[in-house]
């Protein structure tokens, strides 16, 4: 990622509000389907509401971003929330590709689209881990390389068991077990 955008998302980031952890939008209806306990990854967690939630609910979140000023945030509010401890941040560009680390129990990917890093994603998956991905879509918003393509996160997943989806109203997301 450039210097400008990096710096585009770091003011984007130091001018959010209030910060409150929890799951997101699109997936508050089916939050039961979260595990508890385990390890998870959040790619692009952003100033890290959910990868808190996820640390509420008791599992051991690694989560990557690639604005310094949003891995700040998410820290302090891990701090604030008492689960500092089960939380790592970091400081990661996307465009180099997945941060290395251990097979996780559910990777988490809210509102960001690469799709060359799907198969990254799948494979960071211990057999049996949940995958939540969600972003915009073509189907029924615009179109851009933002938008995932109709049907994307379903030739991407399709080998995986599919808990639920939906597309549509430009939007996309899939919960699925490896």
């Amino acid at each position: 990622m450039s210097d400008d955008d990096r710096a585009r998302w770091d003011q984007r980031h130091a001018a959010a509000g209030e910060l409150t952890p929890g799951p997101p939008a699109l997936f508050a209806s089916i939050e039961g389907l979260f595990p508890t306990v385990g390890d998870a990854l959040e790619v692009a967690c952003g100033r890290g509401e959910t990868s808190v939630w996820l640390a509420m609910r008791g599992l051991n979140v690694t989560a990557v971003d690639v604005s310094p000023v949003a891995i700040g945030m998410a820290r302090e509010l891990a701090a604030t929330n008492g689960v500092a401890s089960r939380c790592r941040f970091e400081a990661w560009d996307l465009d180099d590709g997945l941060s290395p680390g251990p097979l996780v129990d559910l990777v988490v990917c809210h509102m960001y689209r690469d799709p060359t890093l799907y198969r990254a994603m799948a494979d960071r998956l211990v057999p049996g881990g949940l995958l939540a991905i969600a972003g915009l879509s073509e189907v029924g918003g615009e179109a851009g390389r933002f938008r995932a393509h109709r049907g994307e996160l379903r030739e991407a997943f399709g080998r995986f068991q599919i808990l639920t989806e939906a597309e549509g109203d430009g939007a996309t997301w899939l919960i699925g077990r490896k």
